[in-house]
């Protein structure tokens, strides 16, 4: 059988959640390659991820990717991981191997890097320390994405130190981790900012950061996406500094998924941010 006779299946899992944009992503793909398929949303409770995700080769699922809150309790079902997912502590994606086998991979690094890169093409590794707001599984993710960048010195910052330093601990690298009231101080020779917090989402409090304290030509990033400019990325645009705003990381992150399960590798075109920030 073909890639093009048979219907492709595909889907996210996680509890909730019906609020995802990824089968409005994924779906899209679908219509723009021409190929027969579906991305579908796998309402999954908590403690039911094992049998749900064992569930998927006879179901014929080409894979799934897994949202909160189950990328920690799904990377210990899957048979095999790669690097990337022993490092940042989780998975996002599943494949289903020709075997059944599932393979699980952490593809928000990724997702990161390459929305970084679209959004501000002129950052390079090397222009300077990146601040990390956060010690959660984003901040993980992103850490790990500039470590593997090549990014010199990565500052991280939490209001609960122990938490930051087991991360800095658990990914190794040039990670200083910095006390919650070092946070402004820590912006003044940045090249990169990032907001890895629930900061600034619909609903949460403004992330209580000092945006006249970076350099001029710093770049501010979030990883929220709704709103899709959170309160801290429009104090730095005020300013004039670059900004990389949230739902990139997202959309960034399809592709990866679609190579691994299809053998395809669709764009992330201004079409698609326009569809996916009409739904916000």
């Amino acid at each position: 059988m073909t890639p093009t006779d048979r219907f492709h299946l595909a889907g996210v899992m996680g509890w909730p959640v019906m609020h995802s944009r990824s089968p409005l992503i994924h779906n899209h793909w679908f219509q723009v390659q021409g190929l027969k398929g579906v991305y579908v949303p796998l309402a999954i409770e908590p403690g039911r991820v094992e049998a749900a995700l064992r569930a998927l080769p006879a179901l014929g699922f080409a894979g799934v990717n897994v949202t909160i809150p189950h990328k920690q309790e799904a990377m210990r079902v899957v048979d095999e991981l790669d690097e990337s997912a022993r490092r940042i502590g989780a998975i996002s994606c599943v494949t289903v191997r020709a075997d059944g086998r599932l393979h699980g991979c952490n593809n928000d690094a990724f997702g990161f890097v390459r929305n970084l890169r679209q959004q501000q093409p002129a950052w390079q590794p090397g222009d300077g320390p990146a601040v990390v707001i956060g010690a959660g599984g984003g901040a993980r993710a992103v850490c790990w994405g500039l470590l593997q960048e090549g990014v010199p010195q990565v500052r991280l910052v939490n209001r609960t130190l122990e938490r930051a330093q087991a991360l800095a601990q658990a990914l190794g690298g040039p990670i200083s981790v910095h006390r919650w009231d070092e946070r402004h101080e820590l912006l003044q020779d940045a090249a990169l900012v990032v907001n890895t917090t629930s900061a600034g989402m619909v609903g949460q409090p403004a992330l209580d950061l000092d945006a006249t304290r970076l350099p001029v030509t710093a770049i501010a990033a979030d990883i929220v996406y709704i709103p899709a400019e959170t309160p801290f990325l429009a104090a730095a645009r005020a300013r004039g500094l670059p900004t990389v705003r949230g739902l990139g990381m997202l959309l960034h992150q399809g592709p990866l998924a679609w190579k691994r399960w299809f053998g395809l590798e669709p764009a992330v075109t201004d079409e698609l941010w326009r569809l996916v920030e009409a739904s916000l």
